[in-house]
């Protein structure tokens, strides 16, 4: 009776999961549709219910599995036995990897993210490194021996796309001519190129992907960003060849892709080798299966623990007045934790805080906010920790921090990747370095705000700069929707000592915001204030912002490209 209710609860995990990813396909192949129509908040509304999907299975599997068992499943031998059975039937299957994940969130919701054990958890796969076949061909290869401008032809001829191409002759010319530029005698007389037969859709753009052979032990990637005239047509707006460039192009500041991939380890096994620049975790993010990269993550965290020996510190930067912020010199990624108590000018609660990361993991974050992954009961080895950082995160969050004589668990955390605040950023930069960083800097706010995000707290503190020197912002306490705000003037003073007066001679609602004051508090270094009124002066006019408001109270989305302006082909109206 035992065995046969073990496999009837692993039978129960895994069809939640087949419930879940069938929704999350059919939610994904509805993204041609959205692109073709233009149908901008339909993409939006469409990335937030996928996202909802994988929580909202989980809590319907736990439900499903609490009634079934009573108290039951707290037994450590049928715990075990029920993770037997559910590795017995992801033998053959082409999700194993994420079905092991979704198995890890029931466990943990069942528990309530207590009496979480290792073995009872996939913390590494039980199928390490297996690749599953793809139902149909993943990619298809153009090596007929024809010339470059014939392969392209056939490769956008066999795109899915319902509209026509607005110039593609023109497009294929423009292609080749990069190419040629770009690669000039790597490309020989008869190319051959492997193409990702699934476009990749985000937000206003649909993406062909896959690599050029340059010959039998390397190979380029290939990209092409496809967006919409406003004649419904298609073109192709630039030609990503660059491993950077491409690597820009799955950052973890942007929103995830929309790809129809019903065995996603192949799809992220052939992006590798495309950008091994990335990690798995980075990349199933992408995709959307972010629940994964929370696992991937967690996995690559264990193995950069076994091969370093640092201590974990405060991270560099100004202390925050809600979130307390530690690292691991050695490692890519920052731990946030919200304190118990906040400086009395922080008029929010915790719960304000974390409805706002999930607000951000929700929107389009244009490549503008960082992307965070949220863990309960996070264990660490005590000795890893520097005894100034103990110290101070029990005296900061003492409610959330657990100290045993080998271990610190911390019962709530968000793991962000790790950059240089842009604070310190601009004290080291040179003129160069200094000017694209207040360009960037003012790129971010107005990128955010095009997208319906006002970032509320906008000191230099709260951003950050990549290793490729975007600036990203990664502080979302204060963030609101751009909607939510009231842009003002602020009026004339009705005599003069109302200048003098301690306190404003106008009323200021809770949602007011004064542009010109931001030169106040933003702008205190003269050659930034200098270079900002230079690049970004329309940020101090309250009539820039209530056009951003217009803009999108009408539906308009402003172009937000993932790439670098001269990698574009030709500038059309969208």
């Amino acid at each position: 009776m035992t065995a046969a209710m073990e496999q009837l609860v692993a039978h129960t995990i895994l069809q939640g999961f087949d419930a879940m990813y069938g929704r999350f396909l059919d939610v994904t192949a509805g993204a041609q549709e959205r692109f073709e129509a233009k149908n901008w908040p339909a993409v939006q509304q469409a990335l937030k219910t996928r996202i909802k999907f994988y929580d909202h299975h989980v809590g319907l599997v736990t439900s499903q599995i609490q009634i079934m068992l009573g108290k039951r499943y707290a037994n450590h031998t049928f715990l075990m036995g029920v993770k037997a059975s559910y590795e017995d039937l992801l033998l053959d299957y082409p999700r194993y990897e994420i079905a092991e994940s979704f198995f890890n969130s029931v466990y943990c919701r069942i528990f309530e993210h207590r009496n979480i054990n290792r073995d009872k958890l996939f913390v590494h796969s039980s199928q390490e490194g297996r690749v599953p076949p793809y139902p149909t061909s993943l990619t298809r290869l153009y090596n007929t021996g024809a010339g470059l401008h014939s392969l392209l032809d056939r490769i956008l001829d066999d795109t899915p796309f319902t509209l026509e191409w607005q110039d593609k002759a023109r497009d294929i010319q423009l292609i080749s001519q990069r190419l040629h530029r770009e690669l000039g005698v790597a490309i020989t007389s008869q190319p051959v190129i492997e193409m990702i037969r699934e476009p990749f859709f985000r937000n206003k753009a649909a993406y062909l992907i896959g690599r050029l052979r340059i010959d039998d032990d390397r190979s380029i990637p290939l990209v092409f960003p496809v967006l919409t005239t406003t004649d419904n047509t298609l073109y192709i707006d630039a030609c990503l060849c660059d491993v950077d460039d491409v690597s820009i192009l799955f950052g973890f500041a942007r929103s995830y892709f929309m790809v129809y991939a019903p065995a996603p380890a192949a799809l992220v096994h052939f992006l590798n080798e495309l950008i091994p620049n990335k990690t798995q975790a980075e990349l199933y993010t992408a995709i959307g299966c972010q629940k994964h990269g929370k696992t991937e993550l967690y996995r690559e965290f264990l193995h950069h623990l076994e091969n370093s020996d640092d201590k974990f510190v405060t991270a560099p930067g100004i202390k925050g007045m809600v979130m307390s912020v530690f690292t691991l010199p050695s490692y890519d990624f920052v731990f946030k934790i919200i304190k118990d108590k906040f400086a009395p000018q922080k008029d929010i609660n915790h719960a304000t805080v974390k409805e706002k990361y999930k607000l951000v993991k929700e929107h389009d974050r244009v490549g503008r906010m960082a992307d965070t992954q949220e863990y309960r009961n996070f264990t660490f080895e005590r000795h890893r920790f520097s005894d100034e950082l103990l110290q101070e995160l029990l005296e900061v969050a003492p409610s959330i921090i657990k100290v045993t004589d080998d271990q610190i668990i911390i019962k709530h955390l968000y793991t962000e990747r790790r950059m240089i605040p842009f604070n310190i950023y601009i004290e080291q930069a040179n003129d160069d370095d200094l000017r694209h960083a207040v360009d960037e800097y003012g790129k971010s706010i107005k990128q955010l705000a095009a997208a319906n995000i006002f970032p509320g707290d906008m000191l230099f503190k709260n951003f950050g700069v990549t290793r490729h020197k975007r600036v990203v912002f990664y502080d979302y306490d204060e963030i609101s929707y751009m909607t939510e705000m009231n842009f003002r003037q602020i009026p004339p003073p009705r005599y003069p000592e109302d200048e003098m007066a301690a306190e404003p001679w106008y009323s200021v609602g809770v949602n007011d915001v004064f542009p010109e004051e931001f030169r106040t508090f933003l702008l205190i270094n003269p050659t930034v204030r200098k270079l900002f009124n230079e690049l970004h002066s329309d940020l101090f006019e309250p009539k820039y912002w209530q056009q951003l408001q217009q803009n999108i109270k009408n539906g308009v989305y402003e172009d937000v490209f993932p790439y670098r302006s001269q990698l574009r082909l030709h500038k059309l109206q969208a």
